[in-house]
């Protein structure tokens, strides 16, 4: 039987566990989605929900008498980085003033091609992406006279990384770098072990 069970071990140790789920929580909240293993994202959500909940009443307070700082000072104790703190407090919360709970979705994505686990994106309620919106935003883009960096596709992405960490970078000429070619390794003659010995 399961009971008094509060959560997942996800097999670490308990300081382990509370750095990694500090760490998730960081990155949702900056990114607004992340991908994960299901287990994980599990036990991300109510870890999350109570900072934006904590945020939420601090923004809802908004009095001189403290209670702003207090959640502040909650938050941050899960949460470092004052980039990510001030962007709660500033855009999140207000965000979710009117919801009474339930900000976080996970949608399960499939198996993990390398070890085969199941894996989930969780993602903030209302950050999902409008391509009516998006296509607003570029047809504004380019009334303004911004023109818009050229999209390349994945495929060209994909080339340019894979040229990058193999160092193919090019010189004026055309002809690839002697710098960038691999040396040759020499051969590492060994003699064999006597057998029986060591």
């Amino acid at each position: 039987m399961r009971h008094r069970v509060g959560h997942r071990k996800l097999g670490r140790v308990t300081e382990h566990r509370i750095a990694l789920l500090r760490n998730q929580a960081e990155a949702l909240l900056t990114h607004e989605h992340i991908t994960t293993t299901v287990p994980k994202a599990k036990e991300l959500r109510p870890f999350v929900e109570k900072l934006i909940t904590t945020a939420k009443r601090g923004v809802r307070a908004a009095d001189p008498k403290g209670v702003t700082l207090s959640a502040r000072r909650l938050v941050m104790r899960h949460v470092v980085d004052q980039d990510v703190v001030a962007k709660l407090f500033d855009q999140l919360a207000p965000r979710f003033m009117e919801r009474p709970g339930g900000y976080t979705r996970i949608l399960k994505l499939g198996y993990r091609r390398g070890d085969g686990a199941e894996t989930a994106l969780i993602e903030l309620v209302g950050s999902e992406f409008d391509p009516k919106k998006a296509e607003a935003e570029k047809k504004a883009a380019a009334d303004a006279g911004d023109q818009p960096k050229s999209q390349k596709s994945f495929g060209e992405r994909l080339r340019s990384a894979a040229s990058r960490i193999r160092g193919e970078k090019k010189d004026k000429g055309g002809a690839p770098s002697k710098s960038a070619q691999p040396a040759r390794r020499q051969k590492k003659s060994t003699t064999p072990r006597k057998a029986g010995g060591s």
